[in-house]
């Protein structure tokens, strides 16, 4: 059973989540505390080209599409890769929302947040060299409830900001190296 197929109360929920983020932490102090090395992660995910432009993603056990629409060229089956990467924001987010709220005691209700990114299309079909092919500029706004002050949700949104791997991805340079062969 996880937190998502459950139709408890939201106290129960929780409680479960409290538990599992404790049982997580603990485990994690213990095994980087006993080996520094095993905080070293390595995430692999595969793609496969679909139809016009799709992309069949498979990440572990996980199989996802992610499309276009229409106007660029896709079937429109699935979020594009834009819209995948702001979600990977926003749930890595609401995931260290939750670690630091319980690592800081402090209570949130619920926690929602909408992504916007602005991207410039000419530098994508080559029209214009000079403009970023990425997002522009990212705004994030979370709606945080709860009984603490703003204050204390402010020091969680800094804790936050300090240790979200994907906002780091988002806000920093990150090494990539690609290789390419002939299949």
């Amino acid at each position: 059973m996880t937190l998502l197929d459950t139709a408890s109360d939201t106290a129960s929920i929780a409680q479960q989540r409290a538990e599992r983020l404790t049982a997580a932490a603990t485990a994690w102090g213990e095994r980087i505390a006993a080996d520094t090395a095993s905080a070293q992660l390595t995430y692999r995910v595969k793609a496969a080209g679909e139809g016009a432009v799709a992309t069949r993603i498979t990440a572990g056990k996980h199989v996802f599409t992610v499309d276009e629409p229409a106007a660029l060229a896709g079937d429109d089956v699935a979020a594009s890769p834009v819209e995948f990467a702001l979600g990977a924001l926003l749930s890595c987010q609401v995931v260290v929302y939750r670690l630091y709220a319980h690592a800081l005691g402090i209570q949130v209700d619920e926690i929602d947040i909408v992504a916007e990114g602005d991207l410039d299309a000419r530098r994508l079909f080559g029209i214009e060299e000079s403009v970023r092919p990425g997002f522009g500029a990212v705004r994030l706004d979370i709606r945080i409830t709860g009984p603490e002050t703003l204050e204390r949700y402010e020091e969680l949104k800094n804790a936050v900001d300090g240790h979200c791997p994907v906002l780091d991805l988002f806000e920093n340079p990150t090494p990539v190296t690609t290789t390419l062969s002939k299949a």
